[in-house]
Order: structure tokens, then C-alpha cells, then sequence
């Protein structure tokens, strides 16, 4: 392996990069939000990377400057309908023959360190060269915690999906175990409070969610959506097409969060103290377990489908206090970089450390017999 070194000639610093590939999930934004925070922290530590997603149609891909010229591939993807995932039609978008091809052609000879946040083709292909892959998820934290909330056909997928030699999981806490805190990216803007709503509800029906939201005439809505293409009015909701610039910006001013429970943006949603309102999609074990992670912890208020009762009482409640977590990206950056010298529970224990969570989560904390 070429880790990062320096040689001094004619006391010309000559500097060798470690050669990175990163897998994306390309399926959800959350798995690119997170892979960029890492991206702009990689290359501070000096690290060469050549970035793959996979997932998504080529051509939905947005705001991805910060991958330079990555690739795409098909991969595997969960189809959702009505909110939930809908399995006959993920079998039915299955291109195995491709998918083998693909991984049988990605030639890993190159790199130095492969990374995979849950994606398949880039994982697969590190265990078909028999190479070290980490695994860089809130989808490995089940590698550690065995969630209840995972069924049979869960556990196959978490086995099979993207398999990994090094799981890193990424958690609101961590229980007990050697998981470190979420990435997420600094904010150059103050958060402040406009009193508007920000809702993320990328895979329910827009008319469900006008629907729900016009209901609180009192309130102002405002709704990112995939099939939204222009901005556009119904009452009290403003429809946006997807923007990772506008999107942020609202985030910043909201008075809270309507989302389904993917982790990236809810732990942005928490660094900021924003009131979280979630509803996990139904069939997405992952999410599923997020919920339950949320609930326990007293960050968050979960409904289980579009609830008028819920967000009635979720809309009352009073901002939380922000949880503090550390600059994981660059502590983890530098730790790939310098070929993981440090052991995966000493980093943990360190970002833990550097974590302070309001009163009412040390709390649940406690209640839950961790110190």
C-alpha cells in the first residue's frame, strides 16, 4: 500500500498521494450529502479519489461538483410506491447480468483504499479481488447492533447488498459500541427561525402531502420535491425542485423539519437545533430503525404515516437545543490517510468525547444505563 508520506529533496517537500475509490449509494440524496462532506475533507488530507455512483439514473444526478469527473453505474435500487418500498418492482429493476459485468470490469489494482457507503459495485468489487473495503454508513451500525427491527429479509440485504471488511458505522450515539458521530458539513450562516416549514418527503405523493399541510393555514410550508420542476404556490405551500444550495439555506431559516428519516439530513436538522418531524418509509428497515433510534433518544417525533393528529402536536412543541457533534469528517479523513494507524475504538472514543447533547437527550441517555 502508498500511504500518504513526504520526502525531502533539495528540501523540496514532494508529496505522494494515497489513491482513494469511494462508492456512493446514488439511490437517496442523503448518501451524497455525506460522501461530499467526506470528499471536500479528503482532499485537505492530500487524498487522490476517484468517485462511483451508483443507483440513480445518470442524468438525475444534481450538485456534484465536488466528485470532479466521477462514473455511474446501475446498481441496485429499492423502488418505493405510496411511501413505501414496493419489492416486486425492486426484483423487477434488478440487472443482474450488468451489475456482475460491472463489478467483474472495475479493476481496484490502482488504488490504495476502497471506500463503499453502501454501494454495491465498488464493494462487491473489493470482495471479488479479495481487497480491504471500508464501510462508510449509517447502514453498517448493523454490523454492531443487530436492530430488532431488522427482519429476515433485511439481514440478507445488510449481508449481501454491500458487503464490507471494515464496517464504520455512523450513529446519533453510540450505544454502547464503536460507531462515531455524523458527518456534516459547517455552516458559514447563523441558523435563525423564520417560522416557515421545511418539508423533505421525497418518496410520498405531492397531493398526500399538499393535502396534510394545507390543512395548518396558520402555517407556512415550504415542500422540496423530485417531481417538482418549477417553483410553484398551492395556499400555504411553496413547492421547490430539488437544490442542494436552496435547500440549505432553508434548512438554516426554518422553524423545523418535516422529513422521512434518512440520516444525513437528520443530523444536519439536529446540529442546527431544528424540531424534527419524521415518518420513517415503510419497508426501509433502515429507517425504520432511525425512528426507533430518534424516539428513544427524545430528538425527534415520529408518525408512521402523513398524520394530521401528529404534526398538530409536533407543530406546538418549542425548538430544541443543537447537539454539538465534532468534525468527523476531517478526524476520519486523516484517519484513512494515515493508513488507520489508530485504532477504530480510540477514534470513536475521541469524537464521542467532543459530543455534547442538550439536557433532555443526556437524559434518555442515562435512562438507558449509558453513562
Amino acid at each position: 500500500m502508498v500511504l500518504v508520506s513526504y520526502l525531502h529533496k533539495n528540501n523540496i517537500l514532494i508529496k505522494n498521494d494515497m489513491k482513494i475509490l469511494y462508492g456512493v449509494q446514488g439511490t437517496g440524496n442523503g448518501h451524497i450529502s455525506r460522501s461530499r462532506t467526506l470528499a471536500k475533507a479528503l482532499k485537505k488530507a492530500g487524498a487522490d479519489v476517484d468517485y462511483i455512483f451508483s443507483g440513480r439514473d445518470p442524468k438525475d444526478y444534481f450538485d456534484m461538483q465536488a466528485f470532479g469527473n466521477y462514473r455511474t453505474f446501475s446498481g441496485l435500487s429499492f423502488a418505493t410506491l405510496n411511501g413505501k418500498i414496493n419489492y416486486r418492482k425492486t426484483i423487477q429493476k434488478i440487472r443482474a447480468f450488468r451489475l456482475i459485468k460491472d463489478v467483474r470490469d472495475l479493476d481496484l489494482s490502482k488504488y490504495d483504499c476502497i471506500i463503499s457507503d453502501f454501494e454495491p459495485v465498488s464493494a462487491w468489487a473489493a470482495h471479488y479481488q479479495n481487497r480491504e473495503c471500508l464501510g462508510i454508513s449509517n447502514q453498517s451500525v448493523c454490523h454492531y447492533l443487530k436492530p430488532k427491527e431488522y427482519g429476515m429479509i433485511a439481514n440478507v440485504i445488510m449481508k449481501y447488498y454491500a458487503p464490507v471488511t471494515k464496517p464504520i458505522g455512523l450513529h446519533w450515539f453510540h450505544f454502547g459500541h464503536k460507531l462515531i458521530p455524523p458527518m456534516i458539513d459547517s455552516f458559514e450562516t447563523v441558523p435563525t427561525e423564520d417560522g416557515k416549514i421545511v418539508v423533505y418527503l421525497p418518496f410520498e405523493d405531492l397531493n398526500e402531502i399538499a393535502e396534510l399541510v394545507t390543512q395548518f393555514p396558520q402555517y407556512q410550508f415550504c415542500c422540496f420535491h423530485p417531481d417538482v420542476k418549477q417553483v410553484t404556490e398551492r395556499k400555504n405551500l411553496l413547492l421547490q425542485p430539488l437544490s442542494r444550495d436552496d435547500f440549505t439555506q432553508a434548512l438554516l431559516s426554518c422553524s423545523g423539519i418535516i422529513s422521512n428519516t434518512g440520516f444525513a439530513l437528520i443530523s444536519e436538522a439536529l446540529s442546527l437545533g431544528k424540531k424534527i418531524l419524521t415518518k420513517p418509509v415503510a419497508g426501509q428497515f433502515e429507517q425504520v430503525y432511525n425512528a426507533q433510534c430518534l424516539q428513544s433518544l427524545d430528538m425527534a417525533t415520529v408518525m408512521e404515516n402523513l398524520n394530521s393528529m401528529k404534526l398538530k402536536y409536533w407543530v406546538s412543541l418549542p425548538s430544541p437545543k443543537p447537539v454539538v457533534y465534532p468534525d468527523v469528517a476531517t478526524e476520519l479523513a486523516n484517519w484513512i490517510v494515515s493508513g488507520q494507524k489508530e485504532s477504530l475504538l480510540s477514534l470513536s472514543q475521541r469524537l464521542w468525547q467532543q459530543t455534547i447533547f442538550p439536557d433532555n437527550v443526556n437524559e434518555r441517555i442515562k435512562s438507558l444505563g449509558y453513562v
